[in-house]
């Protein structure tokens, strides 16, 4: 795996990311400044990641869709390069138009910062590999706009298509009103591209990966990747 990690002014999470990636794939990664305008050659992997890029300013994520590195980004996608979002990174690339629907203030209007339970939906993906369709994971969330909102043609077509690949669920992994914190749509957590090589989610797999600090169902999301990239 040969991982590129963009950093933006204002990301915080870009070391967890790395930290997992190296933890699994043996591989450091590649840290990409904003302003850069290539991705590393050979570069498999793109993940952006979370914090609060610009300060959140305008829509979060509006400002970093808009820096140089998104048209290297945009095109390793349009190739078929595996692309992650994370939190704010989902957010860009709904900003960035990668995925479709936009994430929205938070349900309560409040800033959540908590583990959650989310059922994955399927796991034939890149992402979900090491996953069974099914399965409930206990993965953090540190959001204030985290709800997952779109016009009912993009759900309908979402859903059809299967591309939710994962959703807030009760620790059981039924679906609950009261269990989806944020008010998301569907309860919808993450969400992949028409070619399932762009995931964004919101929670943050990448904080549950070390078993010396806690839980690891996050661990999952990233042998699933390298994986899928060590096999090609």
């Amino acid at each position: 795996m040969k991982a590129a990690v963009v950093l933006f002014p204002g990301s915080n999470r870009e070391g967890d990311v790395a930290s997992a990636i190296k933890r699994i794939s043996g591989k450091a990664a590649n840290i990409v400044w904003h302003a850069d305008s290539e991705l590393p050659a050979n570069t498999d992997l793109v993940v952006l990641p979370g914090g609060f890029s610009y300060g959140d300013y305008l829509r979060c994520g509006a400002i970093a869709a808009r820096a140089p590195i998104m048209n290297a980004v945009r095109a390793h996608a349009e190739r078929g390069g595996l692309v992650l979002g994370i939190c704010n990174g989902f957010q860009i690339l709904c900003e960035a138009q990668l995925l479709p629907g936009v994430l929205q203030r938070n349900a309560q209007l409040r800033f959540m910062c908590r583990e959650v339970y989310l059922r994955v939906e399927r796991s034939d993906t890149p992402y979900s590999r090491r996953y069974n369709a099914g399965d409930v994971l206990k993965i953090p969330v540190a959001h204030g706009e985290g709800n997952y909102t779109a016009d009912d043609e993009t759900i309908k077509r979402l859903e059809g298509d299967g591309r939710v690949l994962f959703r807030y669920v009760s620790p059981e992994g039924k679906l609950d009103p009261k269990w989806n914190h944020n008010g998301a749509t569907n309860a919808i957590a993450g969400i992949l591209s028409e070619k399932l090589n762009v995931l964004g989610l919101m929670p943050h797999p990448e904080n549950h990966v070390d078993p010396m600090i806690g839980p690891t169902d996050g661990r999952g999301l990233f042998e699933s990747i390298n994986t899928v990239l060590e096999a090609a």
